[in-house]
């Protein structure tokens, strides 16, 4: 095996938690490499909310590895099946949503997406194309493809069930119709999350009921790993970093991060090659201090998101915040009448109720002009401008009228 098509494996691997049919996925880079012949990888994301946190992007980050060594992207948008809802993970029914918000949160994703993915090299479809003309009668007879005892076997479905927790029939459907979506694509390669097993074997097996002359090999990510270093990274969790937030916020949030959970990001996030991170350990190692390290690969992220040179940029103004406590450049500015700290709080949107900003107040993470405040009964008079701050990364100017 020649050193280019190695290193095209190696990079493949890098982070996976489980490849089906990797030979197949061997045999398709040997053949681009040589050839010049392109496959395709299918990756699909039901656009149930309208941003996407850097969880999401693990995938997308093997996505562009693939396009790197001959993948045309196959960004599939369930539009039809964001209807139903994935029932993975859920001890409930989801609620369906309404042909409007999937419209609206799809067009996001489209802009979205492209911050890593080559538009060159993806091609962005909505699974409504081939759902909607498949019918009642395709339908039904997709349904006749799987067993009700199979799908019991899968491990949400048999503990909701053992629970007297409702499961819909649309629920039984779902898995189904993301197969059926390998059927109509006629993919070579799924790419999903380890929770997702389930959902894209079933796309394996059914291109082989359809006989498609496919047999699409797997790809699964682990999930990645929240700020809190426990859980997967959720928005109901709060463990999150959206990749529209802005550049200060997320360049903060990075450097957050644990040590060791450091290089899991690292493998999963970045750009850098593994020798390169290889490399950065041995540094650590040898006695680097592993903020340096962080702070890089927080500058790395914020660039991907933002434009080239915001990352430093946000590494300046938290050092200004943290080592030298000055405030930062590009405050959000807001005129307000005269009122009640409490209530410039949630106007300035610090805080997002009342009783928070009360909460920040007693913890003392409030202050006004960088002088820390205690009471609640201070008036922002008017003609006046201030600086309020809550704890070291939110801030806002404030005229008064």
């Amino acid at each position: 095996m020649n050193n280019e098509i190695k290193t095209a494996l190696e990079e493949i691997k890098r982070g996976t938690n489980e490849i089906i049919g990797f030979e197949k996925i061997e045999e398709l880079i040997k053949k681009f490499l040589t050839t010049g012949e392109r496959f395709t990888i299918k990756a699909g994301f039901d656009p149930t909310a309208p941003d996407l946190h850097l969880g999401h992007t693990v995938l997308l980050q093997k996505l562009k590895i693939f396009q790197k060594y001959g993948a045309k992207v196959q960004f599939l948008i369930g539009d039809f099946t964001a209807q139903i809802g994935d029932p993975t993970g859920k001890s409930a029914t989801r609620k369906m949503l309404t042909p409007e918000e999937i419209a609206k949160n799809a067009e996001t994703y489209k802009e979205q997406v492209f911050k890593i993915l080559d538009p060159e090299l993806t091609d962005v479809v909505f699974n409504s194309k081939w759902l909607n003309a498949l019918g009642a009668a395709g339908m039904v007879e997709l349904t006749t493809t799987y067993t009700v005892a199979r799908m019991l076997e899968r491990d949400d479905f048999e503990k909701r069930y053992k629970s007297q927790t409702p499961i819909a029939i649309s629920e039984f459907i779902y898995p189904l119709l993301q197969g059926y979506d390998s059927v109509a694509l006629k993919s070579d390669i799924e790419i999903g999350g380890t929770d997702q097993k389930f959902n894209l074997l079933m796309g394996r097996q059914l291109q082989k009921t359809y006989n498609t002359g496919k047999e699409q090999s797997v790809v699964m990510m682990p999930l990645l790993v929240g700020l809190d270093g426990i859980n997967k990274m959720s928005k109901s969790l709060g463990n999150y970093i959206g990749i529209t937030e802005d550049a200060n916020t997320i360049f903060a949030k990075v450097l957050s991060i644990s040590d060791e959970l450091m290089w899991e990001w690292y493998e999963l996030l970045s750009d850098k090659s593994l020798e390169e991170i290889k490399a950065l350990k041995e540094e650590v190692k040898n006695g680097k201090n592993p903020k340096e390290i962080k702070e890089a690969l927080a500058i790395e992220i914020v660039d991907r998101f933002h434009t080239k040179g915001d990352g430093l940029k946000a590494k300046e103004n938290f050092d200004k915040i943290h080592k030298q406590n000055q405030i930062p450049e590009d405050l959000p500015e807001f005129e307000i009448e005269p009122m009640n700290i409490v209530d410039a709080l949630v106007a300035t949107k610090l805080a997002a109720s009342k009783s928070e900003a009360r909460r920040h107040i007693k913890g003392g993470a409030v202050r006004i002009n960088q002088e820390k405040i205690s009471s609640q009964d201070i008036d922002l008079e008017s003609k006046k401008e201030y600086i309020l701050q809550i704890g070291k990364r939110k801030f806002a100017k404030v005229k008064v009228k």
